[in-house]
């Protein structure tokens, strides 16, 4: 099973996880005030601007921390670039895999570049987008990518994602003001750089007719062994080469690692089979929390899990069989009421949650590890399951 990059504790290791509602999404304002830091540090070193993306992380309640540090946001849609508009500061960048007529209009006006998936879309919705002022990209596929797992690359030759590179001619690049593309997926700097090497010969002819180059996320800007040197070096090569404004949209840099899931142990046992594991239910469900878990998949990281132990399948309360979290290990049997907490969970969690099996929602908190302040800012009940449904 896949493990994700992340999964750094930082200062979780102080919080007291008995003193939280569970479950509980908790996120540390210090943790994400140092992964802002680090990416406004890159924006003054090479005047790149940064937009969170939406998509990852919405917690609207940090949107005035957040734009302190960053541009504005990126939204992928009616709801998102309502959001956007509403809590965050900064521009507006709005890309869809297809608009619909009845939204385009409040779309074009709160955003402030209108990105298309296709030719077919930007020659029906240029006028509308241009009325509101919009600068208009078109993305592209560069058919090239370094991401593992297929189901994550969108760079694929049947990816549904941009058009090919060879139908840009098919553009008046006087309606054009940017291209986008995105390729990585918690990657480093490399394949940044191999996947512009590709595309390059074909982008710097274009570029003199570019106000800007979205450069797209899967950045993991904020994680420890990130070659963020290199990274300025090459964005300040590329800024220079294109005479463009580079744009950049990271969501889990924004908040890596600055986020856990804090859960408990309602049942433990250990069926009478030599063959089988340790089982341990938690009111953690990975289809309605983390549904990550089973759609990448990949393990979450465990806070404080020994290198040794007994081994114990952690599994959620539904009736799912697959709603299994990961096998981990424990220094003794996990007792009933144990709290346990997984790291590295503020990013493409809270945005996925759902209430199948009608199983309780995270509660959301945020804490301050330097002051110990906590504060639960959302917790969810009966009543919002039973508005979801008619």
């Amino acid at each position: 099973m896949f493990q994700t990059m992340g999964g750094n504790p930082r200062n979780f290791n102080k919080l007291d996880l008995y003193s939280l509602p569970s479950p509980c999404f908790v996120i540390d304002k210090k943790a994400l005030q140092d992964n802002l830091e680090i990416l406004y540090e890159l924006k003054e070193d090479t005047n790149v601007k940064i937009l969170l993306a939406l998509k990852a992380f919405s917690t609207f309640s940090l949107a005035p921390l957040i734009s302190n540090y960053l541009d504005g946001c990126c939204s992928s849609g009616l709801y998102e670039t309502r959001l956007a508009k509403k809590y965050f500061k900064g521009e507006i960048s709005t890309f869809s895999p297809a608009y619909k007529t009845d939204e385009f209009n409040e779309i074009a006006q709160k955003s402030n570049h209108i990105i298309f998936n296709s030719l077919n879309q930007m020659n029906d919705f240029y006028d509308v987008a241009k009325k509101f002022n919009n600068e208009i990209g078109i993305r592209i596929n560069p058919l090239y990518s370094e991401v593992v797992n297929e189901k994550y690359s969108a760079a694929s030759l049947n990816s549904r994602l941009g058009i090919h590179l060879e139908d840009l001619k098919n553009i008046d690049y006087k309606k054009l003001s940017g291209i986008h593309f995105h390729t990585l997926c918690e990657q480093n700097f490399k394949p940044l750089e191999n996947t512009w090497n590709h595309i390059r010969k074909t982008i710097i002819p274009l570029s003199k007719e570019l106000k800007w180059i979205n450069l797209g996320g899967g950045h993991h800007i904020t994680r420890k062994d990130y070659q963020i040197n290199k990274l300025k070096k090459f964005l300040k090569q590329i800024s220079y080469e294109t005479s463009s404004q580079i744009y950049i949209e990271p969501g889990e840099a924004v908040v890596l690692d600055a986020g856990i899931l804090v859960g408990e142990i309602i049942d433990y046992f250990k069926p009478n089979n030599k063959f089988s594991s340790e089982m341990a239910i938690t009111d953690i469900s990975a289809t309605s929390h983390i549904p990550d878990v089973i759609e990448a998949p990949y393990r979450p990281a465990l806070l404080n899990e020994p290198k040794t132990g007994h081994r114990v399948q952690l599994g959620g309360p539904s009736c799912l069989a697959g709603d299994n979290i990961g096998v981990y290990n424990f220094n003794l049997p996990p007792k009933i009421g144990q709290r346990i907490a997984l790291l590295d969970q503020a990013h493409y969690t809270m945005v996925k949650t759902n209430f199948f099996n009608g199983v309780r929602m995270p509660s959301i908190a945020i804490w301050d590890s330097r002051t110990n302040d906590l504060n639960i800012i959302k917790e969810f009940s009966y009543e919002d399951f039973e508005n979801k449904l008619s």
